[in-house]
């Protein structure tokens, strides 16, 4: 026969299962099935902040309880304000297109409570129940694979810099996507599905495959669901403005953080531009400087000369030479590089002078050459002519 102590203990354990299924219940009941916020503004997924404002406008005029004396107005007017407020927020928004209103209430929670873990785990904790281990650990959130494409720029826009408008095809979530998902406690992530396999008598093997309808922890996505006839996701062309700055080096990427393609319980990854220039018909570039091969006439590298050279921009400088320049010379003029990169000046160019040598000259130019220069030999010793071919 049990005990008084033992009576007491079950009698307190059941009083206390019962005062929290009390509280589900209380909860439970508090929480409905709202409308999705692109509906309630009757507005695309892909819309601009402003036609959600200018949506916002027109339904809050209309269920205004000062002009709609209908029943329930009141409640729509605030369901609408709501979501304007979600929609106009960019980190709500995203939390509430990725995961639905149930993960923006679990993101207020956590706010509201400094961090705090926040939902039913919470309840539960104050009256000494654990059902998720104790460590609230969290498994760490997936995102989609990032995208990396070529931005095919001249060497005079990294010079001046340039605003680049473009557009750009993603995949984003279809609207009704909460509508197709079903709980599965087999899955254990995105495209990750475990299950017990009793492989002998007594002994139990745990599996994990791989099952792209696993969307989420414990949430699979329904295949031919009414609500997303085209599946999952559906194509979004969106208009992104790409920031070129001044000296960008090669294979430096500009980076649209989470513009990628979305996925059922994944953050989108991030739309990476990389920079990648086109060669110039006569300079090019190493690091901060640029470089540029000239040809000289003979004349030119013995006596010296001007050239007015034209830079990436457009605008003309001249380099003056007044010594003898020697075949392959190297020039270096400061400040004529490229923009550096942390807006500290610009790089130098650098001059490599080709001599153009005559093909031929006449016996009256040979001698006119040595007697200006002097020396060398006259070719009158007697022996015999060398033709060079």
């Amino acid at each position: 026969m049990p005990s008084l102590r033992q009576k007491t203990t079950k009698l307190s354990l059941r009083t206390q299962l019962q005062f929290l299924l009390g509280v589900l219940l209380a909860i439970s009941s508090t929480i409905h099935a709202a409308e999705d916020f692109y509906k309630l503004l009757g507005i695309k997924r892909s819309a601009t902040q402003k036609e959600i404002k200018k949506a916002y406008r027109s339904k809050s005029l209309e269920y205004h309880p000062d002009k709609n004396k209908e029943e329930g107005a009141a409640e729509k007017f605030a369901e609408i304000a709501y979501a304007y407020e979600v929609l106009t927020d960019e980190e709500k928004k995203n939390i509430y297109d990725r995961h639905g209103e149930e993960g923006l209430k679990q993101h207020e929670q956590r706010q509201g409570q400094g961090g705090g873990h926040g939902g039913f785990d919470d309840i539960f904790s104050h009256f000494g129940f654990n059902f998720g281990g104790g460590g609230g650990h969290r498994q760490r959130e997936q995102t989609t694979p990032n995208v990396n494409i070529p931005l095919r720029v001249s060497l005079k826009q990294l010079y001046l810099g340039d605003t680049i408008e473009v557009e750009y095809v993603r995949q984003t979530l279809c609207v009704n996507w909460q509508e197709c998902m079903k709980t599965n406690q087999e899955c254990q992530g995105p495209g990750v599905k475990v299950r017990m396999q009793q492989i002998a008598p007594g002994f139990v093997q745990q599996v994990q495959q791989r099952d792209e309808r696993c969307v989420a922890r414990g949430k699979m996505w329904s295949s031919n669901c009414r609500a997303c006839p085209n599946g999952q996701t559906q194509s979004e062309k969106i208009e992104l403005t790409i920031d070129l700055q001044k000296g960008m080096y090669p294979g430096e990427p500009i980076t649209f953080e989470g513009v990628a393609d979305e996925k059922p319980g994944m953050n989108p990854g991030d739309l990476n531009f990389v920079v990648t220039p086109e060669s110039h018909e006569h300079y090019h570039r190493d690091g901060d400087h640029l470089y540029v091969t000239m040809e000289i006439p003979l004349v030119d590298a013995l006596t010296g000369f001007s050239h007015e050279f034209t830079h990436l921009d457009g605008h003309q400088f001249v380099v003056n030479v007044n010594d003898v320049t020697e075949c392959d010379h190297v020039m270096r003029v400061s400040g004529k590089g490229m923009p550096r990169r942390r807006g500290r000046g610009y790089g130098d160019l650098f001059i490599t002078f080709d001599v153009d040598f005559p093909e031929t000259l006449t016996e009256e130019q040979k001698k006119g050459i040595r007697k200006i220069l002097g020396g060398g030999s006259s070719g009158s010793s007697g022996g015999s002519d060398v033709h060079q071919d």
